[in-house]
């Protein structure tokens, strides 16, 4: 082989990617990640934290379950990754709240919950709580608060924290990071694995994963796949630090480790622009003091726009290419939430040369024929 030697090259440095190397790394396979730099689409420095299951699966109960195995795969992945690597990924699952302002946005999520419940076969747990009962777990919610959902599997962790300690657990089990290689020109090899040029060089290995988030849509269709993905921006405003009030997170307001706020959760269809506009924030800021007005005395001292990575149902795309062995592919918009899952169940069945049986109803092939 020339210029570098691995058993799996991964294409992607975000979330996604580091995920199924860390876990590839953990199964014994030689891997190198490729990454573009800071100059891609990068949704993990954009996103929000959560380790999220309620609200994921409308539609596709395969998901709601991924995501539940996922959450409980953090409970192993957090502590694994502060032994390896001394980084501390602020994992929490104290459950979580998505709250409702007045009574028709209540009844609403309780409809939509309860369908969520019956098509898991009841493996959904949650709780629909009026004002009084949401009070006695969130004391500081607002009187405009009509109550929420709660589900005990919910949690937060720090995304740069979770993308660090992926990186570092990599490179502590042999992987190497190789930034500034955007790739390029797929081909498949006569005698086995890939080829491929990344900064001008030829690269080669015997297998890989695309993982390249908005990337994966151009490269997907080299190696035979298909990632018909678009962007979704989402804007978040973060706070000045203060006295911890909020013990869990909620589905737009989070409290860090380190007393900021996080608040956001706009969807705009503007294409690949990740800026932000003062009139959604002025919509997320609203909201979010109304249903904690403490948040009104505090001072914003951050706020950006990300792009998220949408399948055209919403739904993760997880493949493998027929006529190419080796080939893999992994795009979808829950970075944090599914990091269990990558690291520690679709990385070592990718390294054993297999996608996980509950992952088949994920092939991009869904999209075949749909305008």
């Amino acid at each position: 082989m020339t210029a570098l030697e691995s058993d799996f090259a991964i294409i992607g440095g975000g979330l996604v990617g580091a995920a199924i190397g860390y876990g590839l790394a953990r199964a014994g396979q030689r891997v190198a990640l490729f990454d573009e730099g800071d100059v891609a689409i990068r949704a993990a420095r954009g996103n929000f934290g959560l380790v999220w299951v309620q609200s994921k699966g409308e539609g596709m109960p395969a998901y709601a379950a991924w995501t539940r195995r996922s959450s409980d795969l953090w409970r192993d992945l957090a502590p694994m990754l502060k032994d390896e690597t001394g980084v501390d990924v602020g994992h929490s699952r104290p459950g979580g709240v998505h709250l409702c302002l007045g009574d028709d946005e209540l009844v609403a999520r309780a409809e939509f919950m309860g369908r969520l419940h019956n098509q898991t076969g009841g493996a959904l747990k949650y709780e629909i709580l009026d004002h009084a009962g949401l009070a006695k777990i969130l004391p500081d919610i607002g009187p405009e608060v009509a109550g929420g959902s709660y589900c005990p599997m919910d949690g937060h962790a720090s995304p740069l924290h979770l993308l660090r300690a992926l990186m570092a657990g990599l490179t502590r089990r042999g992987g190497r990071y190789l930034p500034h290689r955007r790739v390029e020109a797929l081909t498949t090899l006569a005698g086995g694995g890939f080829a491929f040029t990344a900064a001008g060089q030829e690269q080669r290995a015997a297998k890989l994963v695309l993982a390249a988030g908005h990337g994966n849509r151009g490269l997907a269709p080299m190696l035979g796949l298909s990632a018909p993905t678009r962007p979704q921006r989402g804007q978040i405003l973060v706070t000045e630090r203060c006295p911890e009030f909020l013990t869990m997170p909620t589905a737009t307001v989070r409290q860090t480790r380190e007393g900021s706020l996080l608040f956001g959760d706009s969807h705009e269809e503007v294409g690949f622009n990740d800026g932000i506009r003062p009139d959604v924030m002025s919509d997320i800021a609203r909201r979010a003091a109304k249903c904690f007005p403490r948040i009104a005395r505090l001072r914003v001292v951050r706020a950006w726009g990300a792009l998220r990575v949408l399948s055209p149902d919403g739904f993760p795309i997880y493949d493998q290419a027929a006529d190419r062995p080796g080939a893999f592919l992994a795009t979808c918009h829950s970075g944090v939430t599914l990091a269990g899952a990558h690291a520690l169940a679709l990385a070592p069945a990718i390294a054993a040369g297999r996608l996980p049986a509950d992952v088949g109803l994920f092939s991009g092939q869904r999209f075949v024929g749909r305008a």
